[in-house]
């Protein structure tokens, strides 16, 4: 008996050891702990301490990211929250635990912007954050490790002594009208009344925590990427018309470009980036080259260097200004002209010369979500 308790401890230490090395999960700080201290950028331009929120007679700290959808959808919560505790002496603070390196393109497709420090920067403003905002990635994802959100967002309550008193969701449902139990303001108010916290640990749910250790998962997505196929195919001018018309289910982004025009070279890795964000969602990006038939292997060459395994057109005519009429009679023809369809055919962004990817990712993600929400 004793032989056997001492192996099965031995295998528990080495699952949690296991759990813990394997890039995918770190062990959640439990109840009754003392905070880790950190020194962390935030959106402010500061760096900030654990140390700077000593006043505080609660201490919130949530993980959450910008690429999460789940976490979008508490951001209003969260911020309700800082208002309405900011009198009574809590502090609540949001961190990014997300390393850029461990999010596949992919992984993308139901946001604006990404998880580095620039971009939590204009979701803080463009969100009109009402707390802390910190980075939490690259070298400095050690603290999150520390703290060991399983996902995003993760709640973490401390005491006056900064022991942890509740570790968990926000609530119980991402959708706010079906809320039930408001945990974290259940835990919050215990603290404040000097009351236990009734249910000091649930679980979490969202997206996982992209620990820098998922680098090799963007590795191999890139992988795949670089090895698909590329293909070009001669299009007419009424093949061209019909990418105006509606596509049932489906919003279509149609870049005309050349393989001379400066801007549209510069540009079109992030017009890529695009399609792997959105590709699973129903979005379609088709290219048209705006050359001559002849120089179809030199567009070819350029669609495969930048792995383009999107549709890719080139027009059958020399006459460029059939090409013009035939993609859109408002465009005056510099390169390079871009414009976002939705299903039933109606321009949700048009654009002559270079592309602002944020204000299409703004015109994009409403008309996906029309055709492919997402659960909350």
């Amino acid at each position: 008996m004793k032989m056997f308790a001492l192996y099965l401890f031995g295998f528990l230490a080495l699952s949690t050891a296991a759990r813990a090395d394997d890039g995918h999960a770190f062990p959640t700080l439990p109840v009754g702990s003392t905070a880790p201290d950190f020194s962390l950028p935030g959106v402010d331009g500061k760096n900030h301490t654990l140390k700077e929120f000593a006043s505080a007679k609660v201490l919130a700290i949530v993980f959450t990211t910008n690429h999460c959808p789940t976490s979008q959808a508490y951001e209003d919560r969260l911020k309700k929250i800082a208002k309405d505790y900011q009198k009574k002496g809590v502090t609540l603070v949001a961190i990014s635990p997300s390393d850029p390196a461990g999010v596949r393109p992919d992984e993308l497709g139901y946001t604006d912007l990404d998880d580095n420090l620039e971009s939590m920067k204009i979701r803080a403003r463009d969100r009109k954050f009402n707390f802390p905002y910190l980075y939490a990635g690259d070298k400095y994802q050690g603290m999150a490790k520390a703290y060991g959100p399983t996902a995003t967002p993760h709640a973490f309550v401390f005491d006056a002594e900064r022991k942890l008193r509740y570790v968990g969701r926000i609530d119980d449902s991402e959708r706010a009208n079906k809320v039930k139990t408001h945990d974290l303001r259940n835990a919050i108010d215990a603290l404040l009344a000097g009351k236990p916290v009734a249910v000091a640990q649930n679980k979490a749910f969202g997206c996982s925590t992209k620990w820098a250790e998922k680098s090799g998962e963007v590795t191999a997505f890139w992988d795949k990427v670089n090895a698909q196929p590329v293909s070009i195919e001669v299009a007419n001018a009424d093949v061209l018309k019909g990418l105006r018309k509606g596509k049932p289910g489906v919003v279509k982004l149609i870049n005309v470009w050349a393989t001379w025009c400066g801007p549209c070279a510069a540009e079109f890795p992030d017009l890529m980036n695009v399609h792997l964000n959105f590709k699973h969602r129903d979005f379609e990006l088709i290219t048209v080259a705006a050359q001559f038939p002849d120089e179809q292997p030199a567009v070819l060459k350029f669609l495969k260097k930048h792995h383009a395994a999107t549709r890719n057109l080139i027009f059958s005519d020399d006459d460029k200004y059939k090409l013009m009429e035939a993609i859109d009679p408002k465009w005056d023809g510099a390169l390079p002209y871009t414009l976002l369809i939705d299903p039933s055919g109606k321009v949700l962004y048009r654009k002559m010369g270079g592309i602002d990817f944020l204000q299409l990712r703004r015109a994009l993600l409403p008309a996906l979500d029309k055709t492919t929400p997402w659960s909350g």
